[in-house]
């Protein structure tokens, strides 16, 4: 299939959400473009190695993943619509901005290879990818999430990671980040980092989670929702066991030191509220730190476009979807993280929905039975997930852990001590205000990591919790991806080829 002037439905992202709409949109019949800034689908979350190059690895594509069988048949199908002229799926193209054209949404794409212009432009011939806009009827934002950080003393030596990093190296090129690992933060997330490192041959010294699991039990019936994540953690105990990893519950990383790389952590124990409990602290020998203290969900495209948004239970602003997954843009739909985090299983069901949401709306016979049943599915998995964020909250004092010099923002080297004197001497009172005085989140990443911190942190300062109209600001991104001066240079002249 060529590229159409004008697709009837632009998926944005090939994890499970991304995937499942296209797949779902090609199959009742709608002219769909799936765009996706990696060279192959399956997101963060299906991750895996190079398919043109499966020999050179050690073990299978499907190592440490879950639902794999699920995401082959989504890649089947993925094939099945791309040959049969129904999909097109424009790999190596990140959307930087969505502008709408009278009735049609036109996407501003730019390339995520690092081919120079003469192999792009041959590229380009061959694959069909050279537009530098893709134009479409409606809209699917499928955008995931990114890792949430947490600054602590040593957070920026060598050697201390994301989580969602040391297990993105472990899925697509079966590398182990380290060789003796601490595993800290909070969520059922760490389980699975733990136990990945461990099945590769990592010492993993110990498990820290921040809060305690007699929590589940203030949400019994919700955390039965999910079978299928009751399962997933008696395989986590069964690896724990297996390798004598030991999990420490209300327990921190309060401290990381090394040279060139991590050697040396502080574990201590906390109380309810997260504050280091006195005379606990204990160092263990490391060289990784895998930090998880949950996702963040991109909404940079979301936000430009104006869609509402709310504080999720988590304390992330998320996109507000209604029922059908619809926004409250006319033509744009909302699917997987971007409104609010629930995993993969809730992902596929509402990138299915938008789906057929969105087919509904271009004239497609409907189908009640089918969007009922997956709205039960999703409503049935939103509560899973609030009772898993009320069980593994971000530590509300988790500040009182910064020592003045603790670097917040990576970019602008701002400390805490600088956040707190813009706060209590210049009165900023919202993270927007610290941001453009102190420039913490001004810098490379525009707040992608620090963001979440700085407005917990502005918080405890100015006693006054955080709103979608604090947090927006943070998340607004004009750019939403960093381009070249030739995509800006395309907009000025007219031109939409490479």
């Amino acid at each position: 299939m060529a590229e159409a002037s004008v697709y009837e439905l632009a998926v944005i992202g090939a994890g499970p959400a991304g995937l499942s709409a296209a797949v779902v949109a090609a199959e009742r019949g709608l002219t769909v473009a799936l765009v996706d800034a990696g060279a192959q689908t399956g997101g963060q979350y299906w991750r895996h190695p190079d398919e043109q190059h499966l020999d050179a690895f050690t073990h299978p594509e499907s190592t440490g993943h879950h639902h794999w069988a699920h995401y082959r048949e989504l890649r089947a199908r993925l094939r099945h619509a791309v040959g049969g002229g129904r999909l097109v799926h424009l790999s190596g193209r990140q959307v930087w901005r969505i502008d709408r054209d009278d009735t049609v949404l036109v996407l501003r794409t730019t390339s995520t290879t690092d081919t120079d212009e003469t192999d792009a432009s041959n590229a380009a011939r061959s694959t069909g990818r050279g537009e530098r806009d893709v134009r479409a009827e409606r809209v699917v934002l499928a955008t995931g999430a990114y890792d949430r950080q947490l600054p602590l003393p040593g957070w920026t030596i060598p050697g201390v990671m994301a989580a969602g990093g040391v297990q993105a190296l472990l899925k697509a090129n079966q590398v182990a980040a380290g060789r003796r690992a601490v595993v800290a933060g909070t969520g059922p997330f760490l389980l699975s980092v733990a136990a990945g490192l461990a099945d590769a041959g990592v010492d993993v010294v110990a498990v820290c989670d921040a809060s305690a699991l007699s929590r589940w039990a203030a949400t019994p019936l919700r955390a039965i929702q999910e079978p299928g994540k009751l399962l997933e953690g008696v395989g986590y105990a069964t690896t724990f066991l297996k390798h004598r990893i030991p999990l420490r519950t209300r327990t921190v990383v309060a401290a990381v030191a090394g040279g060139g790389r991590v050697s040396r952590v502080t574990l201590a124990r906390v109380d309810a509220r997260g504050r280091i409990r006195p005379d606990t602290a204990r160092v263990v020998e490391a060289d990784l730190v895998a930090l998880g203290w949950g996702f963040t969900p991109q909404l940079e495209l979301a936000i430009s476009l104006g869609a509402e948004t709310r504080v999720d239970v988590d304390s992330s602003l998320v996109a507000v979807a209604d029922a059908d997954q619809r926004s409250s843009v006319p033509g744009v739909y909302l699917a997987g993280e971007v409104t609010g985090i629930g995993g993969a299983v809730q992902s596929c069901a509402e990138g299915e929905l938008a789906a057929l949401s969105a087919a509904t709306d271009a004239g497609r016979a409907d189908d009640p039975r089918r969007r009922a049943r997956l709205r039960r599915r999703i409503s049935r998995g939103r509560r899973f997930a609030v009772g898993m964020h009320r069980a593994s909250p971000v530590p509300a004092d988790w500040p009182t852990w910064l020592a003045g010099d603790t670097t917040v923002c990576r970019c602008e080297e701002v400390d805490a001590d600088a956040v707190r004197a813009t706060v209590h001497a210049l009165a900023a009172d919202d993270p927007r205000d610290v941001r453009v005085t102190a420039r913490p989140g001004m810098g490379l990443c525009q707040g992608r990591v620090c963001g979440f911190a700085l407005s917990c942190l502005v918080s405890a300062e100015t006693g006054r919790p955080a709103e979608p109209a604090d947090l927006e600001p943070l998340a607004k991104r004009p750019l939403a991806t960093p381009l070249t001066v030739a995509d800006l240079a395309a907009l000025a002249d007219g031109k939409d080829r490479r």
